[in-house]
Parts: structure tokens; sequence; C-alpha cells
């Protein structure tokens, strides 16, 4: 498995990653548990995972991902042998049941959330630690345009962030966390998050964790140029648009697909425009004698933006499909028949 750089750090994060929020949910401990045996075995040396998951997030089961890869860890003595990352929520996208319904991005949230999450995972260290969401108004989670308001307060935002930078320097510090990320970012934040380490010596930035797909493009457009500049790694996520670049909901909905169990969770995937470029990118698939998965992982993997891309299965089948697509290499001519489908379709599900 080939491994590359974390942004300007020391460590080597396979090209792969185990994408774990649905253990909880829809994977047991046991079948989680199995998932990190195999991955590690296959030469995948990353986990990442979030104090919120499993998704959809609830509060009868958050934290349970962390807690089963903490068994994990316990159980296999391998804490050593892998590259532990999580996420700490912001306040942005209100979560009542967590913390006290606050859970802002400053020391106490932050120490309290850090600490919550190492005990969960039976770990005294994170590898990385991301922040899971912008704490302010952006536009993410299926927003294309910034729809700005007088309400944003541009000079209380910077504080903000340099808030979160110094609580961040301090973690590092304190040997609980390694390196710092970003997830679900902006180009604007994630200059601020630069420009405010440089100025005050802070922890820099080594990865941004956001989507990108087939069917959303959106970090090319901004991030893509700013990720290679300044040695931000790019940790994509939802690489399937959650499964359905697969083909397995082309002609039918299964019943344990994450589509079909949580639709109005994962709206913004199944738009008529999403499932119209979801089937043009499967028939050239399958006329280019690759199967969907090959051609959806295959596109994301040869990205120069890109350091890691984070695929999750609730099956050992889908995953061991996932892993298989390390060695994808697309031809010309596959590239550009993409190319001339995401033409048609832009960015049908950001």
């Amino acid at each position: 498995m080939e491994t590359r750089f974390l942004g300007q750090t020391d460590i080597k994060v396979s090209l792969l990653c185990l994408g774990t929020m649905t253990y909880g949910e829809q994977n047991t401990e046991a079948e989680a548990h199995e998932q990190l045996d195999y991955v590690l075995e296959a030469g995948i040396n990353f986990i990442d995972a979030a104090e919120v998951y499993p998704v959809p997030l609830d509060a009868k089961t958050q934290g349970l991902t962390e807690s089963y890869i903490g068994t994990w860890i316990k159980k296999s003595g391998k804490r050593s042998q892998v590259i532990l990352a999580s996420k700490v929520a912001g306040y942005s996208r209100p979560l009542p049941w967590l913390r006290d319904g606050e859970h802002r991005f400053d020391r106490k949230h932050m120490v309290q959330a850090l600490d919550a999450s190492l005990k969960r995972l039976q770990t005294d260290y994170l590898d990385l630690y991301q922040l899971h969401w912008p704490d302010r108004v952006a536009n993410y989670f299926g927003q294309l345009g910034y729809q700005h308001s007088p309400d944003n307060n541009v000079e209380r935002e910077k504080t903000e962030i340099a808030e979160a930078l110094a609580v961040m320097a301090d973690l590092v510090k304190s040997g609980k966390v390694r390196y710092m990320g970003l997830s679900n970012e902006t180009p604007w934040g994630m200059m601020q998050f630069l420009n405010l380490a440089e100025k005050n010596n802070g922890p820099r930035v080594a990865s941004i964790q956001n989507p990108y797909s087939l069917l959303n493009r959106s970090f090319e457009v901004g991030l893509a140029e700013m990720s290679i500049k300044e040695e931000v790694s790019l940790l994509a996520y939802s690489p399937l648009a959650f499964g359905i670049l697969t083909g397995k909901y082309e002609n039918s909905s299964p019943p344990q697909g994450r589509l079909t169990l949580y639709p109005d969770y994962f709206a913004r995937y199944m738009n008529m425009e999403a499932r119209a470029a979801a089937s043009a990118y499967i028939t050239l698939a399958k006329q280019s004698g690759l199967t969907p998965t090959e051609l959806a992982l295959g596109f994301v993997n040869r990205q120069a933006f890109l350091t890691s891309t984070i695929i999750g299965a609730t099956t050992m089948e889908q995953l061991k499909a996932n892993i298989a697509t390390a060695k994808i290499h697309l031809g010309d001519d596959v590239l550009q028949a993409v190319e001339a489908i995401h033409k048609r379709y832009p960015y049908p599900a950001p």
C-alpha cells in the first residue's frame, strides 16, 4: 500500500484510510474488529473517527464508534501500528445532547471532548485531531454557495479561530495530540488557520477532510491549489457518494444501504441530477472494463492534491473491493470520458 506524508508532518499515512462512522449503527463491535484487523494486514495504517459517530448522529449511540475502536486497540495491542484520527464537533451544527449543548471550539469544550475521546479510544494520544466542521456559519454539508449575513462578525470569527489554535497548541504541548486538522472547511477558513498559526507560532494545519468524488468535485475550485501549495493534505470523504457510485442503487434500493435506511439524512446524494450523473459514470465503468467502484475510487486516488481516500464499508466484501482499487490506473481515454460527463453534471451532490 502506497504511503504519503501528512501535510508537512513526519507522519506517513496509507493511500486509503479506514472510515468508521458505521461502527455502532450498521456495524457491530465484532464486525468493527474484523475490519480493523483486515485493513492493518492489507497495509492500511490510517483510521478516522469522530466523537459524534456513528452516523446518523444520535444521543443513544454517540461515542460507540470510538468505543469499538478502543476495545480493538486494547485487545490487539496494536496502537503503535496505526495513525489514529478523530474529530471534535463545532457549535454551528447544534447538538443539544452533546456536552452541554454548546460544544464550541474553546478551551473548556475542546479539552472535555478530547479527554472523552481518548477514554473511549483507550489511548493517551491522537495522531491527528480535527475540527469536524466550522464553528461559524459557512457553506458545507451540501451548500455550494456562501450566503453572507450582516450578523456575521468577521473579527469575532477570526478571534474564535485564534482561540481554537491556542487550545490546540496546548493540547499538542501536553502530548495528547500530535497534529491538527480541519474538516468541512472553506478556503477562507483554511487561510485564516494557516495565517494565524504563522503569526502566533501556533500548530500548523496538517490536513483538511472534505468531500470529494465524481459527484462532488467542488474541492477543485479553490481548495485544490491551496492544498498543494500550502501542503495541507486532503483526506477525501464520501468518495463513493454513500454508495450511489457503486451501482447498487441503479435498479433498486438495497434494504441495508445507507441511502435506503436514512433517505432524509443523505438526501443530497439522491437528487435527480446525482442519480443521472451516477448512471453515466456507471455506464462508463462497464464500457471500460472496470467496476463502478474501481472507476470512482481510482479517479479520487489519482488526484495530485489528495493524500488519503477515506473508505467505509458495512460488509467485508465491500471493504475488500474498496481496498483493491489502490492498484487501479485509469487510462487517458477513461479520464477524458470522465471530464465529458463532469461537464454535463458539474456538482450534482455537493
